[in-house]
């Protein structure tokens, strides 16, 4: 059947249900129809005056349909990715990864969006999502930090050896390596590790040391790291090392590599003289230090 007959039987609302059928199945179909239903959101001037098919079809441009479809395509796509930008937009900056680490013998004070207060230690560093923080407060922790952690809903620091799980507080996380520490100094702390769950108060200590498990106790009122003071008890040496190195940037090397013992007791952040006699002397050992390559050995 004629296109053009049909398209303007089509105009009139006259088309039988036959007729319609041939009509839907034109090339052009979909266009002609985005282009009636679009019309009926605009409402004709009162000076004009309606044309009968024929006059319309006459001020039409003499131009392929196809070029029209072509036309409409490019603008589809460009607002197809237009609203995949949008959400890739809203998607990143609600779940954007703020990121906070500290470099050897640096430490840092973060705010996180509920005014809730993180110290990190030397080497260390902190994730969390603002923008989902309303509903979800958790930091992902490598390294060391003292949290203040503002009242409100549950509080998790996620590390690679357990959960801490606090309301509103004030406690030390430490993890490095096979060495996993909590210290409660204020509130209740809920730590998971494993299969071992412990509530710790104020004053309680929980270690996690190459997978043994043990308890113990504080009389500090806060982390001594915090007022540039390293404290140790019943800590293998090899940790009391390790921290040193991050507190001033140098390299340690002992000469017996078997040489572990439990050290208790502690060192200053600035003075690294002073620090290496702290070490030292308790376990009687001497130290060089060049070019801040520091070799201990035992007395002779």
């Amino acid at each position: 059947m004629d296109k053009d007959y049909l398209i303007e039987k089509w105009l009139k609302d006259e088309l039988s249900p036959e007729e319609r059928l041939e009509f839907e199945a034109l090339e052009d179909f979909d266009l002609n129809e985005a282009i009636i239903q679009n019309a009926k959101h605009f409402k004709a001037s009162h000076f004009s005056q309606a044309v009968d098919y024929e006059t319309f079809k006459k001020k039409l441009p003499a131009k392929n349909t196809q070029s029209r479809v072509r036309f409409m395509t490019p603008m589809m796509r460009v607002a197809s990715v237009a609203v995949v930008c949008l959400g890739l937009y809203f998607a990143f900056f609600f779940n954007s990864i703020t990121t906070v680490t500290t470099l050897a013998s640096e430490k840092t004070t973060v705010q996180l969006p509920d005014q809730s207060e993180v110290v990190l230690n030397a080497l260390s560093s902190l994730d969390f999502t603002e923008g989902s923080w309303d509903r979800k407060r958790e930091v992902s922790l490598e390294g060391e930090a003292y949290f203040k952690v503002a009242k409100g809903k549950v509080f998790d620091v996620i590390t690679d050896d357990g959960v801490v799980t606090v309301v509103g507080t004030q406690f030390n996380v430490k993890q490095r390596n096979a060495y996993f520490e909590v210290k409660c100094f204020e509130g209740i702390v809920r730590v998971r590790s494993g299969d071992i769950e412990k509530e710790l108060t104020e004053g309680d200590s929980f270690r996690l040391l190459n997978g043994t498990p043990s308890f113990s106790e504080t009389q500090y009122q806060q982390p001594q790291w915090t007022k540039n003071v390293s404290s140790f008890k019943a800590v293998p040496f090899i940790e009391v090392i390790a921290e040193l190195e991050r507190q001033y940037n140098v390299t340690i090397v002992m000469d017996d590599s078997n040489f572990n013992p439990e050290f208790t007791g502690g060192f200053v952040h600035d003075n690294l003289e002073h620090a290496l006699q702290s070490i030292t002397q308790p376990l009687e050992l001497t130290y060089s230090n060049e070019n801040n390559l520091v070799r201990l050995k035992k007395r002779e």
